[in-house]
């Protein structure tokens, strides 16, 4: 297309963008008080410290955050956790919807980075990294970023196979040899499948990597377009592909993390038992979402807790602190209480003869002795009285909880018992 190619060498200025608006329903009542990638995530962390560690790590560097539902809780987050060094021109910042160009909101993941293209333009940078917030996996985006300048790409689009049963939750791609994406279809109900695995199919994980003046003429043409969704996935991507524009995947196979090797792991933290099941996976004794690969940390803010705390040992009682398959954050004190194939934020207690199993408890719980829990989340600040059992029988739960369809119990923050 008579451009020269860039190379890794040549240093180009690249910014990063991060959508992280998403009111995330499917995950209520975790996300009554906070946005999606704000919700806690894994003991210590947030969602959204996965997707920016991504980035530091491959050191992506010049970051904006873009947000709109109830963000002042990832706002916060942000700014007290991820300070990197403004001498060497690094910055993650939040980027708040401002009604710059009207008075509407964000009306897609495309309007968004188009209402705040005021950003991209004073960084003047070459390419234009966009992810999405509230994913769980590990990318080396280095990787993508050569897959870019490679292929002379004008669009590159992050994808990972599924089996063709969860694919219509996505967007589907089709590809030929070479990787270019032939078409691209939103959430199909009949999925395509990949020609050479029958049953699997080909979703776009939502990270995209544009050249900016690309990004900047798609985006005006979208804003022209009165009946566009203004979504990548809906209008961008499809409209690109139809135009003859230089569209190519990154196969996630191919993605190698420093310290681990190949790595595929990847989960939409959309609904309540997608988070469970995220959890689960990082108390097995080999996870495959490894949070201890000092190569390639998850980052977040420091903390000031003690260190965890186990006490009384009295068996012949069973009144044991004890913790088995199970992650316990800074700060946390097992006083007498069993937990197992459970993760516990900072500041969690629990009390003598308490047992609590397969449960997520967030920062500051207090577990009552006695009190028998199975299967619950339980958001930040909530004390769950002595002698309590939830879990167990869940239509007497559902009297006075959320349960989900699978069957998770989930008590909101500062919910009182």
């Amino acid at each position: 297309m008579g451009r020269p190619k860039q190379t890794l060498g040549s240093a180009p200025q690249i910014l990063s963008m991060v959508l992280a608006g998403g009111e995330g329903r499917r995950l209520s009542p975790l996300t009554l008080e906070r946005a999606k990638p704000a919700v806690p995530f894994g003991g210590r962390y947030r969602i959204i410290d996965v997707v920016l560690s991504n980035l530091v790590n491959s050191g992506l560097t010049r970051i904006k955050v873009l947000t709109q539902y109830k963000s002042a809780s990832l706002e916060e987050h942000i700014a007290r956790a991820w300070r990197l060094s403004p001498i060497l021109d690094n910055y993650i910042e939040t980027i708040p919807a401002q009604q710059r160009t009207g008075l509407s909101w964000f009306k897609g993941s495309a309007d968004a980075v188009w209402q705040c293209f005021n950003v991209v333009r004073d960084a003047s940078p070459d390419y234009v990294v966009i992810f999405g917030g509230d994913h769980i996996y590990k990318m080396d985006v280095r990787l993508m970023v050569e897959r870019h300048f490679d292929t002379d790409a004008d669009l590159t689009v992050a994808a990972i196979p599924v089996p063709k049963a969860e694919a219509s939750q996505f967007g589907v791609l089709q590809i030929d040899e070479n990787g270019r994406v032939l078409s691209f279809v939103e959430k199909p109900k009949d999925p395509p499948e990949i020609p050479s695995r029958p049953g699997w199919s080909l979703a776009s994980m939502g990270n995209y990597i544009f050249g900016a003046k690309v990004l900047e003429e798609e985006l005006i043409r979208d804003q022209a377009n009165e009946d566009s969704a203004h979504d990548f996935g809906k209008s961008i991507l499809p409209s690109m592909v139809a135009q003859g524009r230089r569209v190519f995947i990154f196969d996630f196979g191919t993605n190698v993390i420093p310290g681990e090797g190949p790595m595929t792991y990847w989960r939409d933290i959309g609904t309540i038992k997608s988070y469970f099941d995220a959890h689960m996976d990082l108390v097995e004794i080999k996870p495959e979402f490894n949070l201890y690969n000092r190569l390639w940390p998850i980052r977040t803010g420091m903390s000031f807790d003690p260190p965890a705390k186990f006490v009384f040992s009295d068996q012949s009682n069973a009144r044991v602190g004890i913790a088995t398959d199970s992650l316990v954050s800074d700060g946390c004190i097992i006083s007498g209480g069993q937990i197992h194939r459970s993760v516990l934020s900072a500041g969690v207690r629990v009390n003598s003869f308490a047992h609590v199993e397969q449960c997520i408890l967030l920062e500051g719980v207090q577990v009552g002795r006695y009190a028998r829990l199975r299967k619950v989340i339980i958001d930040k600040d909530v004390e769950i009285p002595q002698g309590t059992q939830i879990g167990f029988d869940l239509d007497e739960d559902r009297k006075r909880f959320t349960v989900s369809e699978d069957g998770m119990v989930i008590i909101p923050k500062r919910a009182r018992l």
